[in-house]
């Protein structure tokens, strides 16, 4: 295990984790985001934030079983590909486009560090 593959899993454990509680609790600034970007307040709960909170998890689990966090960090991949489709295809580019790609990066460096281990 490298030093990169534990602070970049770490790192994202904490951001997917946050921003997995925020959606399950509805964090209120997060909703004139998610409406700009056409996404329904009832998908918030599920799937939204418990596939975040989900990930958050399996890359934690991912530092001590690697297979686990390699499928947690390709579905958060895969989760952030789709969020950052969905604001373009909103014509969305708030903060929060900003903050989806932000969370494709993390995610995908810890996907590739996990594989690389």
């Amino acid at each position: 295990m490298t030093t990169a593959f534990l602070v970049v899993s770490l790192v994202g454990v904490a951001l997917n984790g946050f921003s997995g509680v925020a959606a399950l609790v509805h964090f209120k600034p997060i909703l004139p985001g998610m409406a700009a970007a056409g996404v329904p307040e009832s998908w918030l709960t599920f799937p939204i934030g418990t596939l975040k909170a989900a990930g958050a998890l399996g890359l934690l689990a991912g530092l001590w079983w690697p297979p686990l966090g390699v499928a947690a960090a390709g579905g958060l991949v895969l989760f952030f590909v789709c969020a950052v489709y969905t604001h373009i295809r909103a014509g969305d580019y708030s903060g929060q486009f900003g903050l989806a790609n932000g969370f494709l990066a993390v995610n995908a460096a810890a996907l590739g560090l996990a594989l690389a281990v």
